[in-house]
């Protein structure tokens, strides 16, 4: 967690350095006129330059000073609420100060500051008199004007969205590769900014037309004014809207994914013990590529029972209960290739990256119903001609659901041939893991021909024999990788021998860490890019209002009402709130769905909706924070 933190705190100084310095220009912008008084008096533009200098240091150093005292505490309550939200042990808590984390820091933000002041030389270098005493009453020059242009650009912003929207829904599939996800997306990013182009251009155009609606109350002014500054608008409008964008996919799928593990992890880790070895071992086999060669001892044990192997390396059998064993088959004659049958050619043409060389695992009906029934999930029942494919990996269900579909896909096993009784795969499983990811195993009956040679491996499920959670973490010991202290471990290695297994306590601290670093990153990312955004919005409409309260002294002047000015201040700010958020929320109803496809198998479309509703709360807080101080700002600007 600490090496991705590191990566993407680089990243997230990057965005942040560039809103310091995109708020540092709107101030320095807000200044023009103060500057131009200092020019008339004399000043050049080096003393100007010193002036803001010193005035970047002082600022810097007293906002470091303050972020780092408020961050120490603040990181402190982020850790009590990331360890609440999973449940975690807080017995162990205690308060941190990262030394490491305060230096890079302090480099980030300086590293920040010069290219601020950099950017800062540079502004006023260019600086002439004429235009800084004229600042605040020059519009910027308004290109777009042809309403036809508009019309066409924002037919050809859609489509470039609409085709990315489908790339990454419908024919989500062919996106295997980083090179053929980067055309939606810079379609994406180009349709965005000619949706505002387009937009800002044709919008006033269209009301003009409606003189009912165009010269109602404030409304011609409330325009006038958004027209004012269309240029920046346009740009600022489209970084906001992907930066908020962002911000909802990140938000709502990292929480899905935290749904659904926490959920799955609870389905998935029945009992407390799952040990598993290979059965009859050969000669020699690769393992990684290299060449293992097996004693006489190891193909002995191989071919005996779990619990006779446990029992022969000195395992008290009295620390477990509920002990169930089974034996999973598999044969060469029996291979994805040949399940798929007729539709293999088509779904390798679809999935090139399976490996269809793989046996299928086949336990018989009886086998699998004691594990069934020791899970606490459903049991089935075969004919003697009859098999079932169980499934729960969503990408392998689908290819194998294919298969299956129409029912007519016969299988030969053991020189005997059986066909499927469901047209679809059934839910189940024996390993315990994180998450649904049996891709697949086929349950034959009881009779079925099946000899010792075809066992591939000897697979035991086992409950801990005991009350508290100190009696589990002790027995737990024994089982673990590591532990020096363990007798039955000891005996093993001396035998040369491997058992391979997974318990509940270690699948649920391995689930919960894995499930820690993403929300932790995709939160720490979405309200980074929140804040981000509404702090563009908010810097831009109080320069803009500070620059405009002369329009706004013209409008009491004319006769408006303090209600009347007030109302369309919120319009005009509401507006520029709004728009980016309501294509930003489309946008993220594609791209939702597309990191949902991406993260298939560990996070459920069914957790989407209290992820969005969790998701909508955050933005709604926050955003709207803003929103509102923006508002109040800019009321108490122009009443000055």
């Amino acid at each position: 967690m600490i090496v991705m933190l590191g990566y993407v705190s680089v990243f997230v100084a990057v965005i942040l350095g560039l809103l310091i310095v995109y708020a540092n220009n709107f101030l320095i912008n807000r200044r023009k006129k103060e500057f131009g008084i200092y020019m008339t008096l004399g000043m050049g533009r080096r003393q100007i330059s010193k002036i803001i200098l010193m005035e970047t240091i002082l600022v810097g150093i007293i906002s470091l000073i303050i972020g780092l005292t408020i961050g120490v505490f603040a990181s402190q309550f982020m850790s009590i609420l990331v360890a609440k939200m999973f449940e975690v042990d807080m017995s162990e808590f205690k308060f941190i100060f990262s030394k490491d984390a305060c230096i890079k820091t302090g480099i980030y933000f300086a590293v920040i500051y010069i290219a601020v002041m950099f950017f800062n030389t540079i502004t006023v270098s260019k600086y002439k008199l004429i235009n800084l005493i004229n600042a605040s009453r020059k519009n910027e020059k308004v290109k777009i004007k042809n309403p036809f242009l508009c019309i066409l650009v924002f037919m050809l912003s859609a489509t470039l969205l609409g085709y990315a929207y489908w790339k990454v829904t419908k024919d989500v599939k062919s996106l295997i590769t980083a090179d053929k996800l980067l055309p939606p997306i810079l379609m994406g990013i180009v349709g965005t900014i000619l949706v505002f182009w387009s937009l800002s251009g044709f919008i006033l155009q269209v009301i003009q037309m409606r003189k009912k609606i165009y010269l109602k109350d404030t409304n011609m002014f409330v325009l006038r004014q958004i027209n004012n500054k269309i240029n920046t608008m346009v740009i600022s409008m489209s970084v906001i809207c992907l930066m908020l964008f962002m911000t909802i996919s990140i938000l709502s799928s990292s929480l899905a994914l935290r749904n659904t593990m926490q959920r799955e992890l609870i389905e998935m880790t029945p009992v407390d013990l799952n040990l598993y070895k290979t059965a009859n071992l050969p000669k020699s086999y690769k393992k990684y590529g290299k060449k293992i060669k097996t004693t006489q001892k190891q193909r002995e044990d191989s071919k005996i029972t779990m619990v006779e192997t446990l029992e022969n390396n000195k395992l008290d059998m009295n620390v477990l209960k509920d002990v169930v064993e089974i034996s999973v088959y598999a044969t060469k004659d029996l291979t994805w290739e040949k399940f798929l049958g007729n539709k293999y050619e088509e779904i390798k043409e679809k999935f090139p990256g399976l490996a269809y060389d793989t046996k299928e695992q086949i336990i018989k009906i009886s086998d699998y119903n004691k594990i069934a029934r020791l899970y606490g999930i459903d049991e089935y029942e075969l004919k003697d001609n009859e098999y079932i494919v169980l499934c729960d990996f969503t990408s392998m269900e689908e290819v194998r659901n294919k298969a299956l579909s129409n029912g007519e896909n016969i299988l030969r096993i053991a020189e005997k041939e059986y066909k499927s009784k469901y047209t679809e795969c059934k839910s189940g499983f024996i390993q315990m893991s994180t998450s649904h990811t049996n891709t697949g195993i086929i349950l034959v009956p009881d009779d079925c021909p099946l000899t010792d040679d075809m066992k591939e491996m000897a697979f035991l499920a086992a409950n801990y024999n005991a009350n508290t959670d100190e009696e589990k973490e002790r027995i737990q010991k024994i089982f673990e990788d590591g532990n020096s202290n363990s007798e039955l471990l000891k005996n093993l290695n001396a035998n040369g021998l491997e058992i391979d297994g997974l318990s509940k306590i270690t699948i649920m601290e391995a689930s919960i860490g894995l499930a820690t670093i993403v929300t932790f990153i995709a939160i720490y990312l979405g309200i980074i890019f929140l804040i981000a955004s509404s702090a563009i919005l908010a810097l831009k409409q109080l320069t803009e209002a500070s620059d405009n309260k002369q329009r706004y002294t013209i409008l009491r002047k004319i006769g408006c009402e303090e209600k009347m000015i007030n109302k369309a201040l919120f319009r005009q700010i509401g507006i520029f709130f709004i728009v980016p958020l309501v294509l930003a929320i489309v946008h993220s109803i594609f791209g939702i769905q597309f990191a949902i496809e991406m993260m298939s198998g560990l996070a459920s479309k069914n957790d989407l909706l209290p992820s969005a509703i969790m998701t909508v709360i955050i933005i709604g807080a926050i955003y709207g924070a803003y929103f509102l101080a923006t508002y109040i700002g800019s009321k108490n600007i122009i009443k000055e």
